[in-house]
């Protein structure tokens, strides 16, 4: 067998070479002649699974290391017999990190009380659950608008976008990338939205229409922004105006990384009936591979916002971006995976 790898994929060196002949690659670089002989790819967001890429391939398994499937084309994966899997959950509790000392950390910076504040969340897969727990144990109101669960689940639980646009002092992005998410949040969604409403988006860039988000800036709170529509070549007069900007690393986390390789290579294995590779775990030789438990009942605001950016100073990450502009894949490829952190 061969295997494709994205280089970037953390903790994969050695593990498939005693199985098939493995070649690692810059993920943006794998082109047809590349996979001419190949039977699986590993790869990452910046591979573009299509026809271009696939037509006249002996692939028969593409595994992203990734929690989102957009970079593939998979009905035409489908149409020819090529398995796809992805990561599903793997990043959920470094993008809770990410959200926790975003909301914290801006409010703190602006002096915004965020008692009895209602956090709206658009999305409420693997992410948007986690997200959604921890803010319910913090104390916030939680309002949840996903309307494919709705309608599998009923709409108890849920309440539509609409409602939770006008309802919402801050509102966070957890959808996938589809047809029905790209470009959504758009003039109309914004002008819904309350006057100095936060607004976050850690999912795909492409869910926002960014001209739209510049010319409603000003009516909005705090904006977070760690996806971007034309990555890596973003819009820095967006990038320049909003409250924390940083290079799609909100799912950065070194557990969320084990995890993800982990899950990845289980479903080469599985494909293909490598059983020693089963139940694989990379090995964190000296570094935990356990997350932070913290405990903030009974903190105040301040006190959790100094505990949150001791766990993960969100700020550094966006000051290293902005002080490197051009350099957003060597701030991703580079990035020091953070530890997660959990609440009690």
């Amino acid at each position: 067998m061969k295997f494709v790898i994205d280089k970037a994929i953390p903790f994969i060196n050695g593990v498939l070479e005693p199985y098939g002949e493995t070649v690692y690659l810059e993920g943006p670089s794998i082109g047809p002649a590349d996979i001419a002989d190949a039977d699986a790819m590993l790869v990452r967001t910046r591979t573009r699974c299509n026809a271009d890429l696939l037509d006249s391939s002996p692939v028969k398994l593409i595994a992203t290391a990734t929690i989102g499937t957009d970079h593939i084309d998979l009905d035409y994966c489908s149409r020819h017999g090529i398995h796809t899997c992805n990561a599903a959950g793997c990043n959920a509790g470094s993008v809770m990190n990410y959200v926790l000392s975003a909301i914290y950390g801006t409010a703190a910076r602006k002096r915004i009380r965020l008692e009895g504040f209602k956090v709206g969340i658009i999305g409420v897969g693997n992410v948007g659950s986690r997200v959604a727990s921890a803010l319910r144990l913090l104390g916030f109101n939680v309002l949840l608008c996903d309307p494919p669960r709705a309608e599998a689940e009923g709409p108890a639980l849920f309440c539509d976008l609409d409602y939770l646009l006008r309802n919402s002092d801050i509102v966070t992005l957890h959808v996938p990338l589809n047809e029905s998410t790209r470009r959504m949040a758009d003039a109309a969604f914004f002008s819904k939205m309350k006057v100095g409403a936060f607004f976050i988006n850690a999912s795909r860039g492409e869910v926002v229409v960014e001209e739209d988000l510049l010319a409603s800036i000003h009516k909005l709170g705090p904006v977070i922004l760690d996806t971007w529509c034309n990555e890596p070549d973003i819009n820095w007069e967006l990038a320049s105006k909003v409250d924390i900007a940083t290079p799609h690393i909100a799912g950065y986390s070194y557990q969320g990384k084990l995890l993800g390789t982990a899950m990845t290579v289980r479903s080469v294995a599985r494909y293909f009936g490598i059983k020693e590779l089963y139940e694989f775990f990379p090995n964190p030789g000296d570094e935990p591979k356990d997350a932070v438990k913290l405990d903030l009942r009974g903190l105040s605001q301040g006190q959790i916002a100094s505990t949150l950016q001791y766990n993960y100073p969100i700020f550094t990450d966006d000051f290293m971006f902005r002080i490197h502009p051009d350099e957003f894949e060597r701030l991703r490829e580079d990035y020091r995976y953070r530890r997660e952190f959990f609440i009690d």
